[in-house]
């Protein structure tokens, strides 16, 4: 095997992606045509990974209920009180940054074919629905409210089974896991056609109108990214927490960026965790878990997009407001995953907060859908990265714990 080849198939993965992302880049710039037409490599890369991703959630999850024992620890209880606390955090982050930095619209009326959520009910109600869903149904549809939920009754029913059947579902896991590292290492070339096809699709003109909100976008992720989760990883591990947060950011946030979509970038975590050498009890769900409610991105862009609605219609935002949007901003978040169209279709929700009207609102969703380009790239990173993070931090500070006890002892 030639030098070359040992460096395609088994090389620095995200030497390969910054490769690709200097190549697509530059194919945009000098040669607009062909890099629309690379645009189907991304799809298809994409398209891939969205379909592989739910028979992963539900076999991998169902598998590692089904043999865990009480014995053992999971963590999920941990891991999922910092996913809620990392979220509400972040939504606070937004507010000050919101408050420092205000933001007015130059509203105009936009098409816009939305159907937004009446209130933070209908999220519920949509969440309680997509549990109960045909699991058949959920497969097909990416549901992954109710993949996990079947996954999880079918991996607590499959304990009482014997080994033998265990030891089928167990292949079927190292099966998917096995076709998963193989999409996952076409990720160099999908993301050259995504940035290609992005930069001469779209270019950066349309974006400059906006300039000044997708900075205060950025700058509160930012800070939510290299200041705010590194807090809550040092409170966990008791320790300098860069190196983790670099690591998830370096080689999960960054493909995350680029596809734009939380599911599709689940395989990538779960190949990430088992090369950090995480528990497989707990990646396994707590993965698929924060792909569907752990949205510190998503808070930050309904509460930075409806503070900055509510100072172009000249409405004061008091404290206390600003504290129940927060509350609204974590709620609506986690039930993006069950909204079609992710955040943008939260605003309005949270518009009503403050009495804004809907056609209002309905405009701030269309300005959002203009920036999506950027500020959905930079949430689904920010999302997808942290969910890594937390369950790392959560599982090293539950091994650090056992071994001092043992030590102890």
């Amino acid at each position: 095997m030639s030098r070359l080849s040992k460096w395609v198939l088994h090389g620095s993965l995200i030497q390969q992606i910054i490769m690709a992302l200097v190549l697509g880049t530059l194919l945009a710039v000098i040669w607009p045509e062909a890099a629309l037409a690379t645009g189907i490599l991304g799809s298809l890369f994409v398209t891939a990974l969205k379909s592989v991703a739910p028979v992963l959630v539900l076999i991998l999850v169902a598998d590692a209920i089904s043999r865990h024992r009480s014995d053992q620890p999971s963590n999920i209880k941990s891991i999922l009180v910092l996913y809620i606390l990392g979220t509400f955090a972040a939504a606070i982050t937004a507010v000050v940054i919101s408050f420092m930095f205000p933001i007015t619209l130059n509203l105009t009326l936009l098409e816009t074919d939305i159907s937004p959520p009446s209130g933070i009910a209908e999220v519920l109600k949509t969440l309680a629905f997509n549990m109960v869903d045909n699991p058949v149904n959920a497969l097909m549809n990416a549901n992954y409210i109710g993949i996990l939920t079947w996954a999880i009754i079918g991996g607590l029913a499959l304990r009482h089974t014997h080994g033998t059947t265990k030891q089928v579902l167990a292949d079927g896991a190292f099966v998917i896991s096995k076709i998963v590292t193989w999409v996952v290492r076409l990720a160099p070339i999908g993301i050259f056609g995504l940035i290609a096809y992005a930069i001469a699709d779209t270019g950066f003109e349309v974006l400059a109108t906006y300039t000044k909100l997708i900075a205060v976008l950025l700058l509160a992720m930012l800070i939510v990214a290299l200041i705010l989760n590194p807090l809550i990883v040092f409170m966990k591990i008791r320790r300098n927490p860069y190196p983790l947060v670099f690591q998830c950011l370096s080689q999960s946030g960054i493909t995350a960026f680029f596809m734009r979509s939380s599911a599709a970038n689940i395989p990538v975590n779960m190949n990430l965790a088992k090369k950090m050498g995480l528990r497989e009890e707990t990646y396994s769900i707590s993965i698929p878990l924060g792909a569907t409610i752990n949205m510190a991105g998503a808070a930050v862009t309904i509460t930075v997009m409806t503070l900055a609605a509510a100072h172009t219609v000249g409405i004061e935002v008091h404290i206390v407001t600003a504290f129940l949007l927060c509350l609204l901003a974590t709620i609506g978040a986690t039930g993006a995953s069950g909204v079609p169209g992710g955040s943008l279709l939260l605003i309005p929700m949270a518009c009503s907060l403050f009495g804004i009207d809907e056609s209002v609102a309905a405009q701030v969703v269309g300005i959002g859908f203009i920036i999506g380009v950027i500020q959905d790239s930079a949430e689904t990173g920010l999302n997808s990265s942290t969910d890594i993070l937390f369950t790392a931090a959560a599982d090293i500070a539950e091994r650090e714990k056992t071994n001092n006890q043992n030590l102890e002892s």
